[in-house]
């Protein structure tokens, strides 16, 4: 290869990140791993609050159903609030897994609420 060519190569090679926008250098940092998942879970809360919230505002929620959906969030909140209680604020992994498998199921009830058809009157 001669050098022309060669120089191209490396040029393209080593230059068309920093060329088209793309950052070149370390990884971003991500939050210690103790603090993520206590804040995924508390994050996850939220949106299926927001969920629920926007559902009766829309009409998609009937008031048995927001009801219904509301004690299964409420059930979780206590849950997670009597296992942090045991271990000094924080979930063990396995705490945390059966957490997020309820907040799952209940996300999963928060669609057919809002989508079965039942309106609110």
């Amino acid at each position: 290869m001669n050098r022309f060519a060669l120089a191209l190569t490396v040029a393209l090679t080593v230059g068309a990140p920093a060329a088209f926008g793309q950052a070149v250098g370390p990884a971003p940092v991500t939050p210690p791993v103790n603090q993520q998942p206590q804040n995924r879970v508390n994050q996850r809360e939220d949106n299926q609050q927001q969920r629920i919230g926007n559902g009766v505002k829309s009409g998609q929620l009937t008031p048995g159903e927001t009801s219904h959906l509301e004690r299964g969030e409420n059930r979780i909140d206590n849950q997670v609030s009597r296992d942090r209680a045991a271990n000094g604020g924080h979930l063990t992994g396995q705490e945390r897994r059966q957490v997020n498998r309820e907040q799952n199921r209940e996300s999963g009830r928060i669609y057919r609420d809002k989508h079965n058809g039942r309106t609110a009157k």
